[in-house]
């Protein structure tokens, strides 16, 4: 009895060591890339349940229940979509997130404005609660947000007070106070986006209207935004009512632009439908300026225009001269420094195991803008696989085996 005591005690320790090692996933042989952790090599990547649980240079896929075959492909944290709308209460037509975010390599999305102090519990309903994407939100300063016309230039509806206090109340989801179209001479827009994120600790992102006479952009900088906060579609040119980055007659960033982002002042790409032209972004690139993080502004017309995915606008900036890892970096580190969730955006032992999967398609590429002007290029990213929160959620090219674990397709 005392020898059959002994040999269960044998098995069951066994049984738990073996359990103990076993992965639900192994990513092998792909070329990991993590600016946060300063990995830029081959490695592979081991996740249990919803966290990722080692990266190293050999780990064993037999003990794992799935694995991802990686070998020729780039492996990065799950891309952080900053200034995205996917409010369709507000806007008919914007789009909601899952179906556009997954195939792109994102994991996390954040909407610009859509939703205000009132609006944000609809939001919240519709939107972050039925998305398998992480959705956290920019807080209109306009109680009302994303309501278009009159209600956007309401200045009695910008409430610094509550939209600061509300956001303090919802910091889970609410990262940051947004202001945007508002038209008036004044500043009273930004002023009070400014409070409302000092009363919540929080950032703000700023996009003009369509004042005319533009506002300074040296004046915004210097005197009404604070290092951390963001200006977006930093690389529009849109004539007398908004300044641009880059001088167009001289081609030439301006001066206390880069005085600027050496301050702190965060420049987000905001791509959109007509909030990007190359003739801002080439000469800025090739003076040396790149934008601190890239972002959508995905909206129903942007996607079936110009901007088509993040990793669409990632291509761009590969084909004006960015590194593909300065280009992942303003996808998955600064991106979530800039909304100060730092626990997003790596591959950290620990961290929940949001992953994205690409290939570099090399062929002929055509990308433009809404001007109409066309950059020829050679290659371009694509989607192979993510996974959010330990489960693969797109998956290209079967590129995982087994394809189903557990009866379902991941």
């Amino acid at each position: 009895m005392k020898n059959l005591y002994l040999s269960l005690l044998i098995t069951c320790f066994l049984s738990v060591n073996v359990y103990a090692q076993t992965y639900s996933i192994v990513i092998k042989g792909g070329h990991v890339i993590d600016p946060k952790n300063r990995i830029n090599e081959v490695m592979d990547i081991a996740i249990n349940g919803d966290k990722i649980v080692q990266v190293a240079k050999n780990i064993d896929p037999k003990s794992a229940k799935q694995v991802v075959h990686a070998t020729g492909l780039y492996v990065t944290p799950g891309l952080i979509d900053i200034h995205s709308h996917n409010f369709h209460g507000i806007r008919a037509g914007d789009p909601v997130p899952d179906g556009f975010t997954f195939r792109g390599g994102i994991t996390t999305t954040v909407d610009a404005g859509s939703s205000g102090w009132k609006s944000f519990p609809r939001f919240k309903s519709e939107t972050i609660d039925k998305s398998e994407t992480r959705v956290l939100s920019w807080l209109n300063i306009v109680g009302a947000g994303f309501a278009g016309g009159s209600a956007e230039q309401n200045t009695a509806d910008m409430d610094s007070r509550l939209a600061g206090e509300f956001a303090l109340k919802n910091k889970e989801y609410i990262v940051g106070i947004k202001t945007a179209h508002y038209n008036g001479a004044d500043w009273t827009a930004v002023d009070r986006a400014v409070a409302a994120g000092k009363i919540a600790d929080i950032p703000v992102m700023v996009d003009f209207g369509g004042t005319r006479p533009a506002h300074p952009l040296e004046e915004l900088f210097t005197k009404h935004l604070r290092p951390g906060d963001i200006f977006t579609h930093c690389f529009a040119e849109l004539g007398a009512s908004r300044e641009s980055i880059v001088d167009p007659k001289t081609k030439k960033i301006r001066s206390f632009v880069v005085e600027a982002q050496r301050r702190g002042i965060v420049f987000d790409v905001g791509f959109g439908g007509i909030s990007f032209a190359y003739s801002q972004a080439i000469p800025a690139i090739q003076q040396g300026f790149y934008p601190n993080s890239i972002s959508t502004d995905m909206n129903k017309g942007a996607v079936n225009g110009a901007m088509k995915s993040l990793i669409d606008v990632m291509s761009k900036f590969m084909a004006m001269g960015m590194d593909l890892e300065s280009v992942i970096k303003a996808t998955t580190q600064n991106a979530a420094k800039e909304i100060k969730r730092e626990d997003l955006g790596t591959l950290s032992v620990g961290s929940i195991a949001d992953v994205a999967v690409f290939n570099i398609r090399e062929g002929k590429f055509g990308f433009f803008d809404y001007t109409g002007f066309k950059m020829d290029a050679t290659k371009k990213l694509e989607t192979e696989l993510t996974i959010r929160a330990g489960k693969v959620v797109y998956n290209l090219n079967g590129i995982n085996t087994p394809l189903v674990v557990d009866g379902r397709g991941h």
